[in-house]
């Protein structure tokens, strides 16, 4: 397919592997004479290692080596923290395998190496850990982790504060004393953890001749575990080489700089001259892999009589886990995602983060923004409500209008960059979900039901997402002899349709056939400067930077073939893969030719290609001018000035079973902008994934700890997801606004699905719950809790 492939709704070219069961992924490679690895984790939320005795385990047939923490020469330092900030004070980041304390239940204590992982995980019961357990901070009340009596997760800090952050815009005492009303309201979104369909696995091999390490790892930033390693083994980086296969889902837990087990398997790996594999069973994902949500917020917001916002001011607390490995980006990203679509003449944000004992927290599909969203709209239906105003209408009144932009909150975003918004239309989006639902109708069908003893609800939730944030990507270009087209860049793919959106870019650039553009991700064999897949930014860096690169290359062909066919380059145009004289197509070259022409060897050999004339002539000057490069590819880095805002309304209808507390939707639909649409049929799938990630937080997943920081549902028995059966029909309609900040105009999608689902959701049960008077200040809500509401009101 040719002519306008760049905005077009294509099916994706990856998924005839994945449908037929030829994909790749870290527990489908093997290597000859590997080797396997298991980890004992803590059973303890909080204890003291007094002993390890390994002997037994080290005896037994199979088993080539135990790890402890005193054989980790080399990497026995705490693990990186990814990204520090002034306002984390007391940062911790756990050891590779526990020095004498252990923080958390799932904490590495010990590794067993053997011949393969039956043996491994029986030598794992062999070792004997002498645990001798302290005061467990797994509070049911989060506040209660920040009081100076709590017992200390870290010993050297004088509380379980991490940081508190603070950030402020315009005058919000004056705000609030100048308000005609004042409103307040305490929410909750609770500990959750992403649920791939792969589990993370790490294989390594090292190659003691070439003194070269090859990783291969479930990770989302393949490059930046590259760049990593190299400095932790004391290797030159480019003998260090990671890719990142097909992974089956990554959510945000796959991004993390690192893991144990990516320092301790290539370890092994060094140690032990032989491949070794490691790969998570479920358990190990729950109660090891990072999880998030997590917050408290106490919200109030001043207004005045018709109800404009005048201030607002959040106090929240997030909840870290036993460490900090990620730094404080979730509770920044919150604070400056708090103010969506609305302007808030003054903002007053203060976050405190908290240690507790409890798995360590990073980035979960949303990161931060789902919390904030909630808060958000929580006190602005609350407001609504108060006043008597519609909450549509009280939306309408704050909004953040069209002429407005470029429109600066004032805030510091997770990229140390203004939250400057680039572009949007607020207001026309509310309007065209309002019109998608059928809001003005709703009400009539509300009443008819309620007279049947049936209860309907209406909920509406906006955010603001930001997206595509630096510092930069790459991506190399190269066309071969037989016209194929290679694309590398760094980012890894885990399931949002790369390969096909990133060949478009390519095929609209080029004007070829989609099908002759190859695209390779997240291997740095391939491509060696990046950052990873995370914070919907893989479209807005890689994607222009794929764009930029196509682009020289299409510059580099023209000026060739002027040169070839003796005309002026602005005379000439691409056309199906040629580079053609304007109004001549039959006068053109191939791009397969101009490759072939593009090699300065080819003038000493006499080479030629079916459609370059038979003899060429012999080039003034050397056979590759100063100046210029062999070969049609070309490299491209964009790093964007600063983040890329998208944005949405979402809308649903529900209907509530009083007697069981079960929930049904009736009706969902999704207005969404993210700029210029690549591929809408990629961007609605990435949609309606994430809608179901939302609705999976507002009824469903919640990891239920109790008081001796035991998790009780590490399961799926207990910790429950919702089937196809419980998501509904979605309705997506698209608002471009394209970004003024990027080649390309887009921003990102990949998380917006999932951020103001528990908002709207919690809207809809308290319409629906009107009659009742019910509340709804925390997700997820399970049916017994739902049908408490609509008995007594309240919580």
């Amino acid at each position: 397919m040719t002519g306008q492939v760049f905005g077009a709704p294509l099916r994706r070219k990856e998924d005839q592997r994945f449908l037929t069961g030829s994909a790749t992924y870290i527990d489908d490679i093997e290597l000859p004479d590997m080797l396997h690895a298991a980890i004992l984790r803590s059973p303890y939320a909080h204890a003291h290692i007094n002993a390890i005795d390994t002997a037994e385990a080290e005896g037994l047939e199979g088993v080539m080596a135990v790890f402890t923490y005193k054989d980790l020469g080399p990497i026995a330092e705490p693990l990186p923290l990814l990204i520090p900030h002034p306002a984390l004070t007391h940062p911790h980041t756990q050891y590779a395998l526990a020095k004498d304390t252990v923080r958390y239940v799932g904490e590495a204590v010990a590794m067993v190496v053997a011949q393969n992982r039956y043996i491994a995980e029986d030598a794992l019961e062999l070792i004997e850990v002498d645990y001798e357990p302290l005061p467990v901070v797994s509070p049911a009340h989060l506040a209660e982790a920040t009081s100076a009596q709590a017992p200390r997760i870290h010993a050297d800090a004088p509380t379980n504060i991490a940081a508190h952050l603070i950030q402020q815009v315009g005058d919000i005492d004056t705000a609030f004393a100048q308000a005609a009303h004042v409103f307040r309201r305490q929410v909750q979104l609770e500990r959750s953890a992403s649920q791939p369909i792969e589990g993370r696995g790490v294989l390594a091999r090292f190659d003691a001749f070439e003194q070269a390490l090859s990783v291969w790892d479930s990770t989302q930033g393949p490059i930046s575990i590259r760049n990593g390693l190299a400095v932790l083994f004391g290797l030159p980086r480019d003998k260090v080489q990671v890719s990142a296969p097909d992974l089956g889902g990554g959510f945000g837990v796959k991004i993390m700089l690192f893991y144990p087990e990516e320092v301790l398997v290539p370890l092994a790996a060094i140690r032990l001259k032989r491949p070794v594999k490691w790969v998570e069973d479920r358990l190990e994902h729950m109660v090891a892999s990072n999880h998030e949500r997590g917050q408290v917020h106490d919200i109030e917001v001043a207004m005045d009589t018709e109800g404009h916002i005048l201030g607002l001011r959040d106090i929240f607390l997030h909840d870290t886990g036993a460490y900090c490995p990620y730094g404080i980006i979730v509770p920044q990203i919150t604070a400056c995602q708090l103010p969506g679509p609305y302007k808030l003449p003054a903002y007053y944000s203060e976050a405190t983060v908290v240690y507790t004992n409890r798995t360590p927290v990073s980035p979960y599909r949303g990161a931060g923004r789902p919390h904030g969203v909630f808060a958000m709209e929580r006190i602005i239906d609350y407001a609504a409500d108060q006043l008597g105003l519609d909450r549509a209408e009280i939306r309408r009144r704050n909004f953040i209008q069209p002429d407005e932009f470029p429109y600066d909150v004032g805030l510091v975003f997770q990229d140390g960059l203004p939250t400057r918004y680039d572009s949007g239309n607020y207001p026309a989006g509310l309007e065209q979900a309002l019109q998608m639902i059928g809001y003005e109708q709703f009400r009539e069908e509300q009443y008819r039901a309620r007279a049947q003893d049936r209860y309907l609800g209406i909920g509406i939730g906006c955010y603001v997402e930001g997206t595509g944030i630096g510092p930069y990507e790459g991506a190399h270009i190269a066309i071969d002899t037989l016209g194929e087209i290679y694309v590398a860049t760094g980012v890894s793919t885990q399931g949002q349709g790369h390969e096909t959106t990133f060949a478009q870019i390519v095929a609209q650039e080029l004007n070829v056939d989609i099908e002759k553009v190859h695209i390779t991700t997240g291997d740095t064999r391939r491509f060696h400067w990046g950052t990873g897949t995370y914070a919907s930014r893989a479209m807005v860096v890689a994607g222009n930077a794929i764009g930029l690169a196509a682009r020289a290359i299409k510059k580099k062909a023209i000026n060739l073939a002027a040169s070839l066919l003796e005309a002026a380059p602005e005379d000439l145009e691409l056309v199906e893969g040629r580079v053609c004289i304007q109004g001549s197509p039959e006068r053109g070259l191939s791009l397969a030719a101009l490759s072939i022409a593009s090699n300065p060897i080819r003038y000493a050999y006499g080479a030629n290609a079916p459609d370059l004339p038979a003899i060429l002539p012999a080039p003034e000057g050397p056979p590759l001018p100063a100046g210029t490069e062999p070969g049609l590819e070309a490299t491209q880095y964009f790093s964007p000035q600063h983040a890329t805002f998208a944005s949405g309304v979402h809308a649903a209808i529900i209907e509530v079973d009083i007697g069981t507390g079960q929930v049904k939707i009736r009706k969902y639909v999704v207005q969404h902008d993210c700029g210029k649409l690549v591929n809408p049929l990629v961007v609605e799938g990435q949609i309606c994934g994430g809608v179901a990630q939302g609705i999976a937080g507002s009824f469903y997943e919640h990891l239920d700890y109790d008081d001796n920081g035991q998790l009780l549902n590490a399961n799926y028995m207990d910790f429950l997801m919702p089937y196809a059966s419980e998501i509904p029909h979605l309705e997506i309609g698209h608002i471009e606004t394209p970004s003024p900040i990027n080649p390309l105009g887009v921003k990102g999608a990949g998380e917006a699905g999932c951020i103001p689902v528990p908002a709207l959701m919690a809207a809809a049960l308290e319409d629906a719950l009107a009659p009742f008077a019910a509340l709804v200040d925390h997700m997820p809500l399970t049916p017994s809790e739902i049908r408490r509401l609509a008995h007594k009101g309240i919580r």
